[in-house]
This record gives structure tokens, sequence and C-alpha cells, in this order.
């Protein structure tokens, strides 16, 4: 048996970039257009008016100020409300693996590698552009990977499992390194018309190499433990798969194809589980809670995280303990967590613990307790 360690990750960030204040002037410019063709609807009660959104409400719900998205353009237009995201020849790479491999690249040079060092590809992230061939195929093809490739889905939590799932294989002397890599293009599956969600989520791709301690530089981070649980909800949900067929009037624009989330609900549910999960975890691996130097959380909501936090470390996280990045690109689902680890690490020495936790629809909750070589 080896040791698994994370030598090296990489994130890849859009270029456009939406702020608050753009996204309230489209939405209620939405909301101004609908509630005006719906008058007579909403006079006789047969209707509901769209109330405004605004910035103060939007930092108060999420603690999100911006976020990265592929297209801007059809986001901001509120005829449109979606991005714009041109249909691709079978020839041409598809707009996920360029995400992927782009953060791939910058994964192995941060762990002084090749891909010549790499044995397989997990693409892990939430929502995939097709069913097959499997983007991972793809991205493994596109970087000379020789080896496999293969995509998962647990939501939220698909970096985490999916780091799970290398660890092992790397473990078991299946490979000697595996690239886990999630391209979220969450704006895709958004509905940006719904006042309660419009300004939940970003895109953005992170990668993460897992190799074996005896092939990695100095200075990677030893992966401990990894644990994952799953209990199913539909409290966080998206219908819109390759199965989506219209309601049988033949309207197709059903709500129920974007994602919903009750958030009340989520929230009363989901962070008790995360916390006892995370602390059980700890337990088992004979780690207190005071020994942490870092959580990094996945990037849903400050307030979610700042319970969590709380919770397991038996107080309120000092500045730097559990950093979040959701203010810059508001949640990117199973990639939240990895930008939070990647742009905050650098600073743990040697013996210093940490957990990577990520947690979603399923309900999914995944947890890596790490160590800095």
């Amino acid at each position: 048996m080896y040791k698994a360690v994370i030598s090296g990750t990489g994130v890849f960030t859009p270029e456009n970039v939406i702020t608050n204040a753009e996204l309230v002037v489209t939405f209620n410019a939405y909301a101004d257009k609908w509630n005006a063709e719906n008058a007579p609807a909403i006079e006789a009660g047969d209707a509901k008016p769209i109330g405004h959104s605004s910035e103060e409400f939007i930092v108060a719900a999420s603690g999100i100020h911006q976020r990265y998205v592929m297209d801007k353009t059809g986001i901001l237009d509120p005829e449109v409300m979606h991005p714009l995201l041109r249909q691709r020849d079978d020839t041409e790479p598809g707009i996920m693996a360029e995400m992927a491999v782009d953060a791939c690249k910058r994964a192995l040079a941060a762990a002084g590698k090749t891909a010549t060092d790499v044995d397989a590809v997990i693409v892990a992230a939430s929502n995939m552009e097709r069913a097959y061939p499997a983007i991972a195929i793809e991205v493994q093809t596109l970087l000379g990977v020789q080896g496999f490739g293969f995509d998962m889905n647990v939501a939220c939590s698909s970096a985490t499992f999916g780091m799970q799932a290398a660890a092992d294989m790397v473990r078991a002397g299946t490979a000697r390194a595996i690239l886990v890599v999630s391209p979220e293009i969450c704006s895709g599956h958004l509905e940006w018309r719904d006042r309660d969600c419009h300004f939940i989520f970003g895109d953005v791709a992170t990668a993460i190499l897992v190799e074996r301690d005896d092939l990695a530089q100095a200075g990677s981070f030893e992966i401990i433990s990894t644990r994952c649980a799953t209990d199913f909800s539909n409290n966080i949900r998206n219908n819109n798969g390759y199965l989506r067929r219209s309601r049988p009037d033949g309207v197709r624009d059903r709500r129920d194809m974007q994602f919903m989330q009750n958030g009340r609900k989520v929230f009363k549910e989901v962070l008790p589980m995360v916390s006892k999960h995370i602390l059980t975890h700890l337990a088992d691996e004979s780690i207190a809670a005071d020994d942490l130097k870092r959580l990094w959380l996945h990037q849903a909501n400050k307030a979610m995280n700042d319970f969590i936090g709380k919770k397991v470390l038996g107080r309120v996280p000092e500045n730097g303990e559990q950093p979040n990045i959701l203010q810059d690109y508001a949640n990117t689902s199973s990639a939240g967590s990895i930008i939070a680890f990647s742009k905050f690490s650098d600073d743990l020495a040697p013996g210093d613990h940490g957990v990577i936790c990520s947690f979603g629809a399923g309900y999914s909750v995944g947890s890596v307790i790490v160590k800095r070589t």
C-alpha cells in the first residue's frame, strides 16, 4: 500500500464577471416587464407580482458580491437571462473539456509533473454537458494522458468523492497519479429569473493531482483519511437531464428543469449532518478539532459555513481558519472547497492538519483530512 498526497492544484477562472449591481438591474427589469405583461392576472389575484431584488438582499442572504461566468451577455439580457453558449461541432473540444484542461495544466505545473506522469482522469462535477462519451476521456485525450478516465456526479460533493476514489486507487497501486477535475458551468442550470436564487452560482474549473507520496515533491499534503456519506433528499434538485421531456400540455419552460432548493429545510437538515460528519471523522482518526489549522468548506453560503466552523471548532473561527471565497466566486458547486484549498493552503507548516469538506444535493457530504508533509 502506498500513501496518497495532493501534490498540485489548479483553478481556471472565466474572464467575465457579473457584479451584484449588474445582476440586480437585469432582474428588476425582467420583474417589471413580467409584472406589466401579467397585470390583469395580478389584479384578479390569479398571479403574484415578482418583487425586486437588491444588492443588500443578495449579500445578506449569501455573502456573495460577484461571480465569474462563461458568458454574461445572455444572462444580463432581460429578454434572455441565461448564458449564450454556442453549440459546438462534434469535432471540436467541448466547453467543459477546455475548462478542465486549463485547470489540469495548472495543477500539473504546480506539482512539477507532466501528462506522462498521470494514469487517470476523473471529471467530478454537478452537471455534464452530455451523457456520453465521458468528459473525462475527452480531457484525458486532450492532455495526452495514457490510461483511463471516467465521469462522476455527486452534485456539490463531486470533488471530494472524486478525491476519495483517486486516493483509494493510488493507495492500492492502480495508478501512480490521478487528476480530479471539476469543470462547473453552474450558470447554465441556474434559474436567473427566480429572485430567491438568481444570485447563487458562478462558473469555474478546479483540478487536483493526487499521487503516490514517494513520487511527489516535498511540501505536498498527505491524504490522511477520506469519508463520504449520502442520504436521499429532494430539497435540492435539478430535473434537467438527457431524459428531459415537455409537460403533457407541450410547454417546455418547466421551472423544475433548473436548479431548485428548499433553502430553509436544507439549512436545518444539512448543517447538523455536516458538523457531525466532520467531528466523527476527526475523532475516528484521533485528531482533535483544536489541532486543525484550516477548514476548507464548500462555498454555498457564508452563514452555513460560519455555523459549521463554529460547531466543529467549538468556537467562532479566527481570521483565516475557515477561508471563504464565495464573495468573489459565488457558489461554484463541487469546485468551491477546492478553490479555497488552492488559494489558502500555502502557509501551512509541516505537520499541520486541515479538512476539505463539501456538501450538497443528495444529500451528500465528503470530507478529506490532510496533513502538510
